[in-house]
């Protein structure tokens, strides 16, 4: 699983905004001095005793650019971050399927690269549109597939904040609370998806189980009787499941 560090993001995007500000604010004063500050002595258009200058034409007046509208910029960006999370998962698949090492390590770093870029890309679309559901959702599953699961929580409720019947963030929030221990909340949206969509349901009982397999060959932290418990819930849920499977 890639990892991300969320302070390094944060650190990376401060930086750009700042150097962003500087190149505004060092265009702004070449501006000023070009309107104003650069006139000779005697006043504007004249030389040094007040006789008018040869040839000096009126400066232009400065025209700003005109401003994005948020919501389109949003859009934009969040457009450019599903292209690039799109790319993100075929590397990933790619990785998957290789067997030889060293095309596998470069297929994941390939699928990391994309997964900043989008990670940036949906970051930029939620700085103008705050409550853009599709953002928070997208942003959840990069912080999933980078491993920074508390992050990707986060995300989530934000989303289902917005929209809470969307099942696809149910799902994925559910996987990022394996990620962080977080059983209990687990469970419930597992049971949530179950009496909801069963194909979500059976897609996060894979991920259950997997979490499971993976605490039987290393405890990392987890109690013998939290794990035991939790695979004595897992069965009951499993035989449940294919009573009802019709």
């Amino acid at each position: 699983m890639l990892k991300i560090n969320a302070g390094d993001r944060l650190r990376r995007i401060g930086l750009r905004t700042v150097a962003a500000a500087c190149c505004a604010g060092a265009s702004l004063a070449g501006v000023s001095l070009a309107a104003g500050g650069g006139q000779m002595p005697g006043g504007a258009g004249q030389m040094p005793g007040g006789r008018p200058s040869v040839n000096q034409p009126e400066p232009e007046p400065y025209n700003p650019p005109a401003a994005v509208k948020p919501d389109l910029a949003a859009k934009k960006a969040y457009l450019a971050g599903m292209k690039s999370l799109d790319k993100a998962k075929d590397y990933d698949a790619a990785a998957q399927r290789a067997s030889n090492p060293d095309k596998r390590g470069g297929s994941l770093e390939k699928a990391s690269d994309a997964y900043y870029r989008a990670l940036d890309q949906f970051t930029e679309a939620l700085s103008n549109s705050a409550d853009m559901v599709e953002a928070w959702n997208a942003v959840g599953y990069v912080h999933l597939r980078l491993g920074a699961y508390a992050e990707s929580v986060d995300d989530y409720n934000h989303a289902l904040n917005l929209k809470p019947d969307l099942e696809e963030a149910i799902l994925h929030r559910g996987e990022a609370y394996l990620g962080i221990d977080r059983l209990d909340e687990a469970k419930s949206a597992y049971m949530e998806l179950f009496n909801h969509e069963r194909s979500f349901a059976d897609e996060l009982m894979a991920a259950m189980q997997k979490w499971l397999s993976d605490h039987r060959a290393d405890a990392r932290g987890m109690s013998a009787a939290s794990i035991n418990s939790f695979e004595q819930w897992l069965q009951e849920r499993a035989a449940i499941a294919k009573q009802t499977a019709a």
